[in-house]
């Protein structure tokens, strides 16, 4: 009976103590966990129809916290690794916090950081203005760049070696600036990144204005990318609108570089009940002799089952100028999702997503 009740003492204590631990830990893991299947058409290989992995958001892994240091000033950081989950595959080229990994300070001025982070154009089209929010077969990114790299390879979404300062939100308004450092001996300007966002949110409109601008290893060429765009919730509905200036980036799922284009997206999102209806329609406007135009036509639909697991279902078609053959010199674009850059010109995708 003794022995029972020590047991029972230690074990209480053991609680109290963990509690107590648990309440001051200012270190929260988070994660998203996506999959589902992913039919694909109109590529050159013929249809396809898989298990994907993040096709609404990206799956990742991630740890942030906070560590307040007195007088107003806090210490912060985010660790985030991205993995797919039909294979277990690490993402990002294999890195282990590929997604982000940055550490810093904020205080009542506002926040400084340093290291691997999003672009302003990621920040402003994916999570503010697009509806599909980048996600999806619907992704803006199919045909719009979230930063642009101007050697290829992909749609550069995130800043290696960067600072970036964000300001305090002021009566509604926002703003920061990011400079990433190139980091080649004797040549300052090769592989540099500058690039920064206004915003504004107040009441039902969100507005905001982003720039981002990455130079190549020798500072020859360089990715510009311009985005204005904004929402306004009118209650049943939120209107999305967006314009962008893209010379001489890259879209995230092909390697033909848009040397002058102008891109529109126009956009709407309906709740109803548990689930929201998303409709969008993206035009590119390729300004070269080439004229590799093309449209984007998308409609989805997400539905919440509890706070943190909804299921989704997407749709989209691009018409491209130029034809979808092996070999093709460039112009075709296909329709992805958040996590992949796709095969075709048309794909359904349906699937679940939980978050923790």
């Amino acid at each position: 009976m003794k022995k029972s009740l020590l047991a029972v003492a230690v074990l209480a204590a053991f609680a109290s103590f963990a509690g107590s631990a648990s309440a001051q830990s200012a270190v929260t893991i988070y994660g998203v966990v996506d999959a589902g299947l992913d039919h694909q058409t109109g590529g050159t290989a013929g249809s396809v129809t898989k298990v994907s992995s993040g096709m609404q958001d990206s799956n990742r892994l991630g740890f942030k916290g906070t560590e307040d240091l007195g007088g107003g000033m806090s210490a912060l950081f985010v660790l985030e690794n991205g993995f797919a989950v039909d294979t277990g595959a690490a993402l990002q080229g294999g890195a282990l916090f590929g997604r982000q990994a940055f550490v810093g300070l904020k205080g009542g001025v506002g926040a400084l950081t340093m290291g691997r982070q999003y672009t302003p154009i990621f920040l402003s089209l994916c999570g503010e203005i697009d509806p599909f929010g980048c996600g999806l077969a619907g992704n803006s990114a199919n045909l719009m760049s979230q930063g642009g790299t101007p050697t290829g390879g992909g749609n550069a979404a995130r800043t290696n070696n960067s600072v970036k300062y964000a300001m305090p939100l002021v009566s509604g308004l926002s703003a920061d600036v990011t400079y990433g450092f190139g980091e080649v001996a004797g040549k300052a300007s090769a592989s540099r990144t500058i690039g920064g966002q206004l915003g504004y949110n107040r009441g039902p409109l969100t507005l905001r204005l982003a720039y981002n601008n990455v130079n190549d290893a020798t500072a020859a060429n360089s990715a510009k990318v311009t985005v204005f765009g904004g929402k306004y919730n009118f209650g049943a509905a939120t209107m999305h609108l967006a314009y962008a200036v893209n010379k001489g980036a890259y879209t995230g799922n092909t390697n033909v570089r848009q040397a002058d284009s102008r891109d529109v997206l126009l956009g709407v999102s309906v709740p109803y009940g548990a689930g929201t209806f998303l409709a969008s329609y993206i035009r590119k406007n390729d300004r070269t002799a080439a004229a590799n135009d093309a449209n984007q036509f998308a409609l989805g639909y997400t539905y919440a089952l509890s706070k943190r697991t909804n299921l989704y279902a997407s749709w989209a078609r691009i018409d491209n100028t130029v034809a979808n053959t092996a070999g093709s010199a460039g112009g075709f674009y296909t329709v992805g999702n958040a996590t992949e850059g796709g095969s075709g010109d048309r794909a359904f995708n349906a699937g679940i997503r939980h978050t923790f």
